[in-house]
């Protein structure tokens, strides 16, 4: 059994760092977050999002692992049988990055070391750094069964890859074809086209001469990649543009390499960019690949793996992309050839990873064919087997499973699932100085040696584990492919591998498919459609039924928090400096469904007052709990106050349930504040405090002792989702300081607050309303008239034309209203106001509080006149603004709006007639 501090060791200040000490190791010890199949319970199954091992936690990690801690919590206290799965991402680029950083500083490439010395010292990294960020989620309290920590290159998650891949080429889904590709030259590896994102970025769009071969003039030519001219093998023009009748198929001569090429058209081409004519390079671009495929164009490859110029480029074989632009563009002005050069704001596409520039280039890779597993993937979702969460994503996501194209899943990386495909040197169409160069690299796996088996290797053989010997000649000399599989092809597989697949699990029966995926829009097509697809096409099940889609956290100005724009809030400052249920809370209160959210150090000082709040209200329960012992006190028996704040938690708490089911983990947060804070705190202890005191009838004091008890301890219980550690903490000790079971929540029966039959009426409801708002109009006038806090008030109600529905209240409530008023005397009465005296109208009736010796009439009224004379000034000033043609027509229409919402608030406060004004004082 868990221990817990006792009630008389809380301190007077709420002390988060205290609270949190050594709890969550208290409750993994107990085995409070395992789980193990039980068909007598219903499971409730979590896969975490697998966060790259170079990570650590930010605050978008702390957001997600937040959203998923409040469900699997949620549903564990509900009586699931709850199942929140960890584990860790290979992230194959980046991580392999983050090593050849390291080698650099000793300057060495992992070419110097060697393919198997490289993973080796991967590895070793791995295993030094690569569970710190599953260590920092320990902070956030999150209820993980750490025992079934995974990796996706560990013994399981290389078998599944490997089972997947195979199956699939059994198939005929995967297959090595020559296409164009994204290369990134700085990852050195082919990219998916969903791994580019794109920027837009300054840059220049320059004319050029392509001059006829007869002589007969020259058509211009808009781009922004002059280098890749030389790769051309085609003008394009649209067939309906004007300009070009009666040229399409004459031929052009390519500026500077001499090469002849046509002018043909094609409906694709843009009439409106630049000259309508448009330069087709089918080996550097996707849409001239298109265009080159339907005119049978040849393809001419310029630029290579490198990010250097190919020998087809000429006198320019071997420069940079950069340098060879450069004199490419010098050559062209020095020959006439460069009619003019713009400025021109483009988008440029950039690897995902490192932010370098994507080259189209052509390469042999894997290819997973998708058009028939995304499709059901769709209809999967349409039927309603995946549920997404807001809805709105939805269109979206199917919209990109419908018109995706073939997975490029093949990476010229080495950390990774290196691909279960090998080649006989014997049976391949090798020359023999291939042979001789695969058997000499055959480890290094070099540039060249990579080049060789991906442009002529023609007989793959596709098994899960390395033929003992070539199934067609004999040959023991088999050389595997030295690719790798693409990261998101492992994370794909996720929901599967951790549950044991391929292999028929006990878990993989029980948990799967799982119950909700949680994760940000920015992967919702690299991987959470992926997954899908996989799930479908692998074991015929979707391996979610819901996918929750939250925003991204961004800084104030809503930008991207990044080190180079110094605005990173590190969630474990914030736990130091304000405690994790704070951190917590403010998140989760924020997190509105499918919306980015602005934050920043601020953000979490009212979630910390809150904590303070619940901590302090605890506390004054406690301290008026002495000697308490639960009773079934009727509820007939108990004050219409008690009824009323029990119905109001039930409501309160069906809300929160209701807003759960619907993933608006913000709005059951909300609720939860505006009931504990408002209800409970600023009303309902208030009514208890005189049943509470000494003297006072001891059934009153039992049934206010009874209601705070339940109240309390229900609402910590909702709480403790959210807010895991001071909800513990406190709810411990209410139930020491009531002789009961010291069990925590995740341990306690699923059995919460059962709202009562009779808990107040609606008539009770509307009668406590009643008197709340009187109460309200009373603090306001009491603020606005500056009467000191401490000052009693007589009260005049005229109730000359209430209905009998409100004089009952107001009887019925009178010593609510005096206590929570600071109501000296109340009467009712009917006739004129009395003098000198505020007013405030109230339903159907008014209430006076006349001010004789409680202000200083002379100082209110000096206070009235001046913010008079402040509104008259400050609606002059705007009227001037407005009545100014200069600035009507200069102006930004934002401003002009402003200045006229202004103006209406200033003129209402103006001339609606003050419910006090300084001749009242007179």
């Amino acid at each position: 059994m868990i221990k817990y501090a006792a009630m008389s060791e809380l301190a007077s200040v709420y002390d988060p760092a205290a609270a949190e000490a050594d709890l969550y190791d208290r409750w993994e010890k107990a085995g409070l977050f395992q789980a193990e199949p039980d068909p007598a319970r219903r499971p409730y199954t979590i896969v975490l999002p697998p966060p790259n091992v170079t990570g650590s936690l930010h605050m978008g990690h702390a957001l997600n692992d937040t959203l998923q801690d409040v469900l699997i919590r949620w549903r564990r206290m509900a009586g699931d049988n709850t199942l929140w799965l960890p584990g860790t991402d290979h992230g194959g680029i980046a991580t392999q990055n983050v090593v050849e950083k390291i080698l650099k500083k000793d300057k060495k490439t992992r070419g110097d070391l060697g393919r198997k010395a490289f993973l080796e010292k991967m590895w070793a990294w791995r295993k030094e750094t690569g569970d710190n960020i599953l260590m920092q989620m320990r902070r956030l309290g999150c209820a993980m069964d750490w025992r079934r920590t995974r990796f996706t290159m560990d013994e399981a998650g290389a078998k599944a890859v490997t089972a997947a891949f195979v199956e699939f080429y059994k198939r005929g889904l995967l297959y090595r074809g020559k296409r164009l590709v994204n290369w990134c030259t700085r990852c050195d590896t082919a990219l998916s086209d969903i791994e580019v994102e794109h920027e837009d970025r300054n840059g220049r769009l320059w004319h050029i001469r392509y001059p006829f071969v007869d002589g007969s003039g020259e058509v211009v030519v808009a781009t922004t990649r002059p280098e890749t001219l030389l790769g051309d093998t085609a003008v394009a023009v649209h067939p309906e543009d004007e300009r070009y009748k009666g040229l399409i198929g004459k031929i052009l001569r390519l500026p500077l390499l001499d090469r002849e090429i046509p002018l043909i058209a094609d409906a694709a081409v843009d009439k409106s960019f630049g000259t309508g004519a448009v330069k087709v390079t089918p080996s550097h671009d996707a849409a001239d690949n298109e265009i080159g495929a339907r005119h049978n164009l040849p393809h001419v490859m310029v630029i290579g793996t490198d990010g250097r110029m190919t020998p087809l480029a000429g006198i320019y074989a071997g420069l940079s992309v950069e340098d060879a632009r450069a004199e490419v563009v010098e050559d062209l002005e020095e020959k006439g050839l460069l009619v003019k050069t713009d400025p021109h704001r483009h988008a440029v596409s950039v690897c995902y990873r490192c932010s370098s520039v994507i080259e189209p280039l052509e390469s042999s890779q894997w290819f997973l064919k998708t058009q028939d597993i995304a499709a059901r993937a769709a209809e999967a979702t349409e039927k309603g087997e995946v549920n997404i969460h807001p809805a709105s994503w939805a269109k979206p996501y199917l919209h990109w499973l419908r018109n995706n194209r073939d997975w490029c899943v093949s990476r010229q990386i080495w950390w990774g699932h290196q691909i279960p495909v090998w080649y006989c040197p014997s049976c391949e169409p090798f020359s023999h100085d291939d042979r001789n160069h695969l058997t000499l690299d055959i480890e290094a796996h070099k540039e060249a040696t990579k080049s060789i088996l991906r442009e002529k290797a023609k007989n793959p053989v596709v098994a899960e584990k390395k033929p003992p010997v070539c199934p067609k000649c004999g040959n023991r000399t088999l050389i595997q492919d030295p690719d790798v599989l693409d990261t998101w092809f492992s994370s794909g597989l996720w929901p599967l591998t951790t549950l044991g697949w391929p292999e028929k699990t006990k878990d993989l029966d029980y948990f799967y498919p799982t119950s909700v995926l949680v994760t940000g829009h920015e992967i919702l097509y690299l991987w959470v459609a992926r997954m899908v697809m996989m799930g479908l096409a692998l074991v015929d099940k979707v391996p979610y039924r819901d996918v929750f889609i939250h925003g991204i956290v961004r800084d104030k100005q809503g930008r991207k928090m990044s080190k180079s724009l110094n605005n990173v809030i590190d969630p474990l400052d914030v736990i130091k400096k304000f405690g994790t249920d704070a951190l917590r809370f403010a998140l989760a209160s924020q997190a509105v469904p499918g919306r980015d959210m602005q934050m920043a150090d601020d953000s979490f000082v009212g979630a910390r007052n809150f904590a303070n709040k619940i901590w302090n209200a605890s506390r004054f329960v406690f301290m008026n709990l002495a000697g308490f012992r639960p009773l079934e006190i009727p509820l007939e028996k108990r004050d219409v106050a008690d009824r009323w704040i029990r119905r109001r938690l039930a409501e309160a708490l069906a809300a929160v349930d209701g807003h759960l089911k619907v993933y608006d983990v913000a709005q059951a947060s909300r609720t939860l504040y505006r009931f504990f804070w408002d209800d409970f705190c600023d009303w309902y202890i208030e009514l208890s405090k005189p049943r509470l005191l000494p003297g006072a009838p001891e059934a009153e004091r039992a049934a206010a002792q009874q209601t705070l008890f339940e109240v309390l301890g229900a609402t910590l219980r909702a709480l403790h989702p959210f807010m895991p550690f001071i909800t513990e903490v406190l709810g411990k000790a209410l139930r020491e300081t009531a002789g009961l079971s010291t069990e925590g929540f995740l341990l306690a029966s699923p059995a919460g607050f059962v709202p009562g039959d009779r808990d107040a009426s609606d008539e009770e409801m509307r009668r406590t309303a009643l008197f709340m708002e009187t109460v309200t109009q009373l603090r306001t006038l009491r603020s606005e008239m500056n009467v000191p806090p401490g000052k009693t008030v007589a009260v005049w109600a005229n109730t000359e034309k209430a209905s009998a529905f409100t004089k009952e209240t107001l009887a019925s409530f009178e010593s609510y209203l005096k206590r929570l008023g600071k109501v000296e005397t109340w009467k009712t009465m009917g006739g004129e106001k009395p003098p000198q005296a505020a007013t405030a109208v109230v339903s159907d009736f008014e209430v006076y509080v006349p001010l004789e010796g409680l202000i200083d009439f002379a100082k209110e009224r000096a206070r009235l006149e001046k913010d008079r004379l402040g509104l008259e000034q400050d609606l002059s000033r705007i009227e001037a603004r407005l009545n100014n043609p200069d600035f009507l027509s200069r102006a930004p229409k934002e401003e002009v709006d402003k200045a006229r919402a202004l103006h209406a608030e200033a003129t209402v406060a103006e001339l609606l007639p003050r419910a006090f004004t300084p001749k009242d004082l007179s």
